[in-house]
């Protein structure tokens, strides 16, 4: 039976997940996710439960390389993909026939990456007759929050991850207002490339970490924090983007600068490393909390929080895994009696299961968001996110007390 027809009427009747909800109907949607280096893929029921969620992941091979390569993540898409689909539905103990839906990611990321998603998500349309519903990556990743608690519509959502950085505001499930975003290097992608140049890959305790992990767990040892200052970058510019190319750039300069001074062998790391990613993580971390409070106040001056008595900040993204910046997002929305959540860290990273939920918020919004042409489905490896209000915010000249960082 096709989810039109099962559910037709209950569409026609209301839009509302939480009227499903009350009447004990469940729609069931497996989400596959492509979009860079991760196979995911996961089945997730309309009342948030996650029945199966499997993730291959590349990360191992590609520090190899010390970066993505494009035709080799595509290679291993398509050589994991079938595998990791069949151990989701083991685990999942559903009949794929039974499958309301198909979420597929297919913008933003990787092209080639995209398309062994989207194959694969067309090949189970067709063999199970089921719709397709074109997810965007950054969409999912902010409303990943709502499958595991209760965060109401609207909300401010901080992404960041290792290509993204942004401030969103979002209205609905399909509403989106870009207040701010990075204008070159995302936060993971810095994380990334200050841990190689360190060489922290080279030590065994950080060998099997991304940079992000790697920083935050070395400056946890460090003796003198303070040690090592960063300028905070776009100061002067009073608006929400993010800059971080400036933070690297510098701190590249800078560990060159300890290098020879401490005459560094080649393969070693500087001596006070530790201390020196204390500093680079609170700069870091400095920078996205000021562009989150202006944003913060954009959102309070303009009264967009509506009736919601409980206005929430929600951080996603790969980056929201790091509990520094995390706790310093909550500690700034403390004192604007604004609560911060994050998805559990399993699901702050690139999974299946986010795909899945975005499929069914879009679902439980609008059912022509599920196609059965697939002819009309194709990726984008870069596209935008909402409507931008980037140019009001900048308008308003909004002038912040800073919360100081933890």
């Amino acid at each position: 039976m096709s989810l039109f027809r099962k559910y037709g009427v209950l569409f026609q009747k209301t839009r509302s997940i939480s009227w499903l909800h009350q009447q004990n109907c469940k729609l069931s949607v497996l989400g596959i996710e492509t979009s860079c280096d991760d196979t995911g893929i996961a089945v997730v029921q309309s009342d948030g439960k996650v029945l199966g969620n499997v993730t291959n992941s590349q990360q191992g091979i590609h520090l190899r390389y010390g970066g993505i390569i494009p035709p080799r993540a595509q290679e291993l898409h398509r050589s994991n993909i079938e595998q990791t689909y069949l151990k989701c539905i083991e685990n999942s103990g559903i009949d794929p026939s039974a499958l309301d839906a198909i979420a597929v990611t297919t913008r933003p990321g990787l092209v080639m990456s995209l398309m062994i998603g989207l194959r694969f998500a067309k090949y189970l349309g067709r063999k199970y007759s089921k719709p397709i519903i074109p997810i965007h990556h950054m969409e999912a990743h902010a409303l990943t929050v709502r499958m595991e608690q209760k965060v109401e519509f609207p909300f401010l959502c901080l992404l960041i991850s290792g290509g993204h950085s942004q401030l969103v505001f979002i209205k609905k499930a399909t509403e989106f207002y870009l207040l701010g975003e990075s204008l070159d290097d995302a936060p993971g992608e810095a994380f990334d490339k200050i841990s190689r140049r360190l060489r922290l890959n080279t030590m065994t305790k950080f060998a099997n970490m991304n940079g992000g992990q790697a920083i935050e767990t070395a400056a946890k040892e460090a003796t003198c924090p303070d040690r090592y200052e960063f300028p905070l970058p776009l100061s002067r510019y009073k608006d929400c983007n993010f800059s971080f190319a400036g933070l690297k750039n510098n701190s590249i300069r800078t560990i060159n600068a300890a290098e020879i001074e401490e005459k560094t062998r080649p393969d070693d790391v500087i001596i006070h490393y530790k201390d020196f990613c204390a500093g680079f993580l609170k700069a870091t971390t400095r920078h996205i909390s000021n562009r989150t409070q202006r944003a913060l106040e954009f959102c309070l001056r303009k009264k967009l929080f509506d009736n919601n008595t409980n206005p929430a900040i929600v951080v996603s993204g790969g980056v929201a895994n790091n509990d520094y910046i995390f706790d310093n997002i909550c500690n700034l929305g403390q004192k604007y009696g604004v609560k911060a959540y994050r998805p559990s860290k399993q699901f702050c990273s690139d999974n299946g299961a986010m795909i899945a939920w975005n499929g069914i918020e879009r679902l439980m919004e609008d059912q022509a968001c599920a196609l059965t042409n697939f002819d009309n489905i194709d990726v984008k490896g870069k596209c935008t996110l909402g409507l931008s209000l980037i140019d009001e915010v900048t308008e308003e000249d909004i002038k912040c007390k800073w919360v100081k960082t933890l």
